[in-house]
């Protein structure tokens, strides 16, 4: 008698066993992202900040790991969207809304609905963003990512956890301008460093392996304190970047210029 074949298969083919780590990592972001609405909701606003970190790090994964795995996918792409507007929109706006923006009342909540409608435009916009570009822009975002977003309209937060007391902050103030300022800076066209291609070379590694290390130490001794500086550096980075990317516009086009007046005389 001929055995029924069992046609149950836990994964389909190797191309969706590879798109599940991946797509795993990016559901476990948005746990992460709504888990630290919960802990503003309760006051624990350093467990939420910590909580936003984590799923940065989640979100710079995820997109690495399914690449170098060919793990890529429609669904993948999608989801990591929804993910960042959870993570990186939604939360940072309630997280803020429950430590400051509360006490402004209907211009508090205002200023949530204004930022997360940009989280919501940048990610549309890089979605159909196309892949024609030159090679040299992958240097570059097209305004500010939605996870730097998110940890900037943090900052004001973070700079309070860290302990910063040697200059008197008026947080009233600070908050408005981070979440008006981020929100524009995630709606330009500024050019904001993506450090996709870093080039490493071979004899600096051991330093790049050193810096890293000190990083995260210090990072879990000083939490806050290198999270509110690293948050300060990058906001200073932004304008360096918008004077590079129009050196490095400027340097190509000319040599575009230069190829067709070789081809014109070759013609």
């Amino acid at each position: 008698m001929e055995q029924p074949k069992n046609n149950f298969k836990l994964v389909a083919d190797k191309k969706n066993a590879r798109m599940l780590l991946p797509n795993m990592l990016t559901l476990i972001g948005v746990c992460i992202g709504l888990t630290s609405i919960r802990f503003a909701l309760s006051g624990e606003f350093h467990l939420a900040i910590i909580a936003i970190i984590f799923a940065a790090l989640i979100d710079g994964l995820d997109g690495r790991i399914a690449r170098l795995i060919k793990g890529t996918s429609k669904v993948g792409k999608e989801l990591d969207s929804l993910t960042d507007m959870i993570s990186f929109g939604v939360a940072p706006a309630f997280i803020m809304y429950f430590w400051k923006l509360n006490t402004f009342g209907r211009f508090g909540w205002l200023l949530c609905l204004v930022y997360v409608i940009c989280v919501a435009l940048r990610l549309a916009r890089f979605n159909i963003s196309s892949n024609q570009e030159p090679s040299w822009r992958d240097n570059f975002f097209e305004g500010v990512p939605s996870p730097a977003g998110g940890i900037l309209v943090l900052t004001p937060l973070i700079i309070s956890l860290s302990g910063f007391d040697y200059i008197k902050i008026n947080y009233d103030i600070m908050v408005p301008i981070f979440f008006i300022v981020t929100s524009f800076l995630l709606i330009s066209k500024f050019p904001t460093y993506s450090f996709k291609k870093i080039v490493i070379q071979r004899k600096a590694t051991i330093f790049l392996l050193f810096a890293i290390v000190l990083f995260f130490g210090l990072l879990l001794i000083y939490t806050f304190n290198v999270i509110a500086i690293s948050s300060i550096i990058y906001l200073s980075l932004i304008p360096i970047s918008f004077f590079h990317y129009q050196k490095m516009k400027k340097i190509h086009e000319n040599d575009k210029i230069q190829d067709e007046d070789d081809l014109e005389d070759v013609l």
